[in-house]
């Protein structure tokens, strides 16, 4: 790739996000790690207008991160339901209670103590990096796969992340980091939503499972039912299934015969 072709893409990219970009996220008009972590977390496997008003709830109810390391994993489930993949909201617990302890409620801003944190990983890490701390680290995501294949890789199938990485990072030298990563993620969203389906191609690429009738459906309906009072009921075979991995993942336990929240 030649420094015109980086070039190109950069104006198409700012462009693009000079003119319609989601300037009015909530997350991005904050540089609180808290509040970034939050969302991050949040938008891992889910869209961004089923989080806008389940953010803005959420930090309503714990704003700090202390606030958050005090509340019980119950409240904090109860705020999350409706979000789906609940060790998400588990995890951003977990995550509180450690900076709380550990670092005295001062967030890290170095990659390998943010990486020490439960259920930080890498891409997590170097967004709170990037979106809290303007470092410039390179994130992989899907919008980030999907604008990179379209521009420099037409026509490659199976296409490998380190390819995606070099081009990106290349393609990000000299830019603000904060404001690179939100045009371009904007970018590769407009694409996805004009009917571009570049992560089909990508070696890294796994569809979604349908919601309905799986498992996870039946993991969400036993937490509420856990929520209300009321001990699990339905399909006997998935039930078992669901409370075996809720158990697992440490949001229930058994006591005296019956289920309840962590």
């Amino acid at each position: 790739m030649n420094s015109s072709q980086i070039l190109k893409f950069r104006r198409t990219v700012w462009g693009y996000y000079k003119k319609h970009g989601r300037h009015s996220l909530p997350w991005r008009k904050t540089k609180d790690p808290y509040r970034i972590l939050v969302s991050e977390i949040m938008l891992q496997q889910t869209q961004v207008s089923r989080v806008l008003e389940k953010y803005k709830e959420f930090l309503k109810e714990f704003p700090t991160v202390r606030a958050l390391a005090r509340a019980s994993l119950g409240d904090v489930l109860g705020v999350w339901s409706g979000l789906g993949y609940n060790r998400r909201g588990k995890y951003l617990r977990d995550a509180a209670i450690m900076i709380v302890n550990e670092h005295d409620g001062v967030f890290p801003r170095e990659y390998p103590s943010l990486r020490s944190i439960p259920g930080i990983g890498q891409y997590t890490a170097n967004a709170v990096r990037v979106f809290a701390y303007n470092e410039p680290e390179v994130l992989m995501e899907t919008n980030v796969r999907t604008a990179v294949i379209n521009y420099f890789l037409q026509g490659k199938q199976d296409v490998e992340d380190f390819e995606i990485e070099k081009l990106a990072a290349q393609a990000a030298v000299g830019q603000d980091p904060r404001g690179w990563h939100s045009a371009l993620f904007d970018y590769g969203a407009h694409l996805k939503a004009s009917g571009i389906r570049n992560n089909s191609r990508s070696a890294h690429y796994t569809k979604q499972s349908k919601f309905e009738g799986s498992l996870r459906q039946v993991r969400g309906a036993i937490l509420r039912q856990l929520q209300e009072g009321k001990q699990p009921r339905g399909d006997a075979s998935k039930s078992r299934l669901a409370l075996k991995g809720l158990a697992r993942d440490e949001l229930i336990v058994k006591e005296k015969g019956k289920w309840r929240i962590a």
